[in-house]
């Protein structure tokens, strides 16, 4: 069956343990069906952790969920984001606005709010990466008409009410939590535990199956950033991790040590293939995950790679050669 024709996911909701309910809520995108939000109890009302991404509709996925719970969108009392991804913090102004609830995310968001806020000039930015990576001229074309007029997943901008940085405390019915700088996946993350009870939400840091991404061009190097991530959050003891997408997990040192393998994996092949003669990142990709460029793959899989080249440059492995476009080669 078709992408395209293939039944859209219906907001759902259930019980994780007492006090804490998972979301799972909608997403538009092939092979990432849905991701998780997560309602905390507090008092006489609850906590959300992330809010789903804004499309038509979404916001009654969202309810509908709640309702699963017998929770309600106006017993949202702080709205906390992991990061500023769309199916993260797309819904937070709707909810913020329909239950009074304040919002608290990470101060570093320019890499999602920035290009909100000027959709042609973040369009004109990635063509331009796109272009120096060696991406040849119809597929970018195809790409440019493709997201031209597209929105971003979000309802509204807004901006936090709270800074969530490193310490941050956030009281629920469960106990205190503890807000983690995550860096890697986005600039803006962050993963938050509970201590007592070894309770860690992940949001994308550590999703329910490997699956890496990294903003590209936001930060120093997202790779080592990402990498680093893994060695706190590992220093956490979590025993149960309630991730951004699919299910909960107990084995949470287990889906560390396999990110931490699969980079350094990746790693190794973008090195190999600068090996032996300087090469774009766009020749880089196919040979790192062994198929050729597609629609449904190229944006991903091209900030994926110019993340590794850009780490392998960092730790003094690869160097690149100015041109047009760029290539890399072997230091």
């Amino acid at each position: 069956m078709s992408d395209a024709k293939r039944r859209r996911e219906l907001g759902r909701g259930e019980r994780v343990l007492p006090g804490a309910w998972r979301l799972r809520l909608p997403l538009p995108w092939p092979g990432v069906p849905h991701c998780n939000a997560f309602a905390l109890a507090a008092g006489d009302g609850v906590v959300l952790v992330d809010t789903g991404m804004h499309e038509p509709g979404s916001i009654a996925q969202l309810e509908r969920a709640l309702d699963q719970c017998h929770l309600r969108l106006e017993n949202v009392k702080l709205v906390v984001c992991t990061h500023a991804h769309s199916d993260h913090y797309g819904q937070a102004a709707t909810i913020v606005e329909r239950s009074g609830a304040e919002l608290w995310m990470h101060p570093n968001h320019a890499h999602m709010t920035l290009a909100a806020e000027d959709p042609d000039a973040a369009l004109t930015r990635r063509l331009e990466i796109a272009r120096q990576s060696g991406v040849p001229e119809e597929p970018l074309r195809a790409f440019a008409e493709a997201r031209r007029g597209r929105g971003f997943g979000i309802a509204r901008l807004i901006e936090p009410d709270r800074p969530l940085v490193q310490g941050t405390a956030i009281d629920t019915d469960l106990g205190t939590w503890t807000v983690h700088e995550t860096p890697g996946h986005a600039p803006s993350h962050v993963c938050l535990f509970q201590s007592e009870r070894r309770l860690l939400i992940s949001g994308d840091h550590l999703p329910g199956r490997v699956s890496l991404y990294y903003d590209y061009g936001f930060t120093p190097d997202p790779a080592g950033e990402f990498l680093h991530s893994l060695d706190l959050v590992g220093a956490l003891g979590a025993r149960l991790c309630l991730p951004g997408h699919g299910r909960t997990f107990s084995d949470v040192r287990a889906h560390i040590e396999a990110n931490r393998r699969l980079v350094h994996e990746r790693l190794g092949l973008v090195a190999q293939a600068i090996a032996a003669q300087p090469a774009t990142a766009y020749d880089v990709v196919p040979q790192v995950y062994g198929e050729p460029i597609t629609p449904m793959t190229g944006n991903w899989w091209l900030s994926e790679t110019l993340c590794y080249l850009r780490h392998l440059e960092v730790s003094g492995r690869a160097r690149r050669l100015e041109g047009e476009p760029e290539r890399w080669q072997a230091a």
